[in-house]
């Protein structure tokens, strides 16, 4: 019996990942955006078709995947008047893609249970390139039986993918991926600056240290775009500020001590208001360069 699979949600990184799906998998594929137009170029790439509610794409599906913006864009598409839990089956799925906070990925967990629907929180990490490469690392929370019936349709976008945990999970786990990237980012900014100042070529440099101690997916990825000085390669700076306020948050309820975190959330901050909001990342060394 053919699977059939709802996708919700053609950005930066649903577009490509629900590409995957359609390419690699058997699975029939029904999309929905909040563009219609997105959805029309997806469908002019790929195999599949469209829907013009969250609730329409899911009503015949066996797993429906999202990937949105926030908290209250999941619950739009989910719990809303026309979202995917008004018409999905009993003992379907929802994976969710989207980076959103513990809280909402439990709620919708609790939800999902009352309908007799499964339910992954699955955010993910590699960025639009990875995306793009079916490369991503897909960190998930939920009960261990969704999760397994939903892995083999993961796999199709995904180089690694593993249950964390009960329901949040996934997202907690995301969490630390984010913390332990600002860090990075901010390392490496001071890294080219100084580099830079002091004269050294440092393609050179980084070609060096990148295969000892300091080598990192950051450095190997991002150092080009820092010593350019040109920021539209990857994840924006209005996203890493949302991922990091919900680390903040989740740090103010469990105890955790983030100073570091909180330190580089306050610099892409100053980014912002130097419009770079849609820069990405690797831009926090145009702060020091001001």
């Amino acid at each position: 019996m053919t699977i059939k699979a709802s996708w919700i949600g053609l950005g930066v990184m649903g577009f490509p990942m629900a590409g995957h799906l359609s390419a690699k998998s058997d699975a029939e594929v029904t999309v929905y955006n909040r563009s219609s137009e997105k959805a029309g170029k997806w469908l002019e790439k790929y195999k599949g078709k469209s829907a013009v509610t969250p609730a329409a794409s899911a009503a015949a599906a066996d797993f429906v995947f999202a990937c949105v913006g926030n908290d209250d864009d999941l619950r739009s598409v989910t719990l809303g008047p026309e979202g995917a839990f008004q018409t999905m089956k009993s003992g379907s799925i929802f994976v969710d893609h989207t980076t959103a906070s513990a809280d909402v990925a439990r709620e919708l967990f609790a939800e999902a249970a009352k309908r007799g629907i499964g339910f992954v929180d699955a955010p993910v990490s590699g960025g639009q390139a990875g995306a793009k490469n079916g490369a991503l690392t897909v960190m998930c929370g939920g009960e261990e039986s969704a999760f397994a019936k939903a892995e083999p349709l993961i796999k199709h976008y995904s180089k690694m993918r593993k249950l964390l945990g009960p329901a949040g999970s996934g997202q907690t786990a995301k969490m630390c991926n984010q913390i332990a990237i600002a860090g990075l980012v901010q390392g490496l900014a001071e890294c080219v600056q100084f580099g830079m100042k002091a004269g050294l070529n440092m393609e050179d440099v980084i070609e060096v240290i990148s295969k000892g101690a300091a080598g990192s997916w950051q450095m190997e990825n991002r150092h080009k775009t820092m010593i350019a000085g040109k920021f539209d390669f990857g994840f924006a700076v209005d996203w890493m500020r949302k991922d990091l306020g919900i680390c903040l948050e989740a740090a103010r309820k469990n105890g955790a001590h983030l100073p570091v975190t909180a330190l580089v959330d306050q610099f892409y901050s100053e980014v912002q208001k130097m419009g770079g909001k849609r820069w990405d990342t690797s831009s926090l060394i145009a702060r020091l360069n001001r």
